[in-house]
């Protein structure tokens, strides 16, 4: 017994082997995922842009909608604060970008400001101006100031994404439901509510793909407005603002 040895050789070149073959392997997954990662790098980075794209707008018009319609801050407060708070976003965007880009203090505060003013040049836009071709007649475009300012935003919103969006309809009297042969419709959301506004409009969905006219429906739902299919004097996509609880 005094004469036995331990020879740990044998110990540590199997040590050393397994460690070979762990780092063999760690090199043959890094392979494997390096073969797949442009695919799952394009993914994840569209899915981000496009995430970061829609945001602002969830800010500005969800944000709106739900002050307005939930928390009753009255129609400018609502749209001041969603507006204030969708130009910080937009501003801290810009100041990340610029970051990433090197550049100074001075010029990320700069870059900050100016996106954040563009974001409020697009709010001040999208209240006072419809192109033509988004609407059926010099009538309706007569009525789109009459609409509730959120809605507006929201319609704004959808001709960015949907440049061929038409509305066919917005601010009604009890005179016109009569010459249209439908009964006067008291609660009508289409008449001027108690905050002076319209709260509804109507889109063109004839001659759409119902795909199309299915995601614009989603979408407005999304952002907080009520949305409704039915065929008055034709078919077409009723969207209205809640009236504050």
């Amino acid at each position: 017994m005094g004469d036995l040895k331990i020879d740990v050789s044998d110990l540590r070149s199997l040590a050393t082997e397994l460690r070979q073959k762990a780092r063999r392997m760690r090199r043959r997954r890094g392979r494997r995922s390096t073969s797949a990662g442009p695919v799952a790098r394009v993914s994840k980075i569209v899915g981000i842009g496009v995430a970061l794209a829609v945001l602002p707008f969830l800010v500005l018009i969800r944000g709106g909608v739900f002050l307005y319609a939930v928390w009753g801050m009255g129609t400018w407060p609502s749209l001041l604060l969603a507006a204030l708070a969708t130009a910080g976003l937009i501003g801290g965007y810009a100041w990340v970008v610029s970051a990433w880009l090197g550049a100074r203090a001075e010029l990320r505060r700069l870059f900050a400001r100016g996106a954040a003013g563009v974001a409020c040049a697009y709010v001040v836009y999208a209240l006072v101006f419809v192109a033509g071709a988004n609407v059926k007649s010099d009538a309706v475009r007569a009525e789109y100031r009459a609409m509730h300012p959120l809605l507006r935003m929201a319609s704004s919103a959808l001709v960015l994404f949907d440049p061929g969006a038409v509305i066919t309809d917005a601010g009604r009297t009890s005179e016109e439901y009569r010459r249209m042969g439908l009964p006067p419709r008291e609660a009508s959301l289409h008449y001027e509510q108690a905050d002076g506004w319209v709260h509804a409009l109507d889109l063109r969905t004839n001659g759409r793909w119902e795909l199309r006219n299915f995601v614009v429906a989603m979408t407005f739902r999304a952002l907080g407005f009520r949305t409704l299919r039915h065929v008055g004097t034709a078919d077409h996509l009723h969207v209205s603002l809640p009236l504050p609880r």
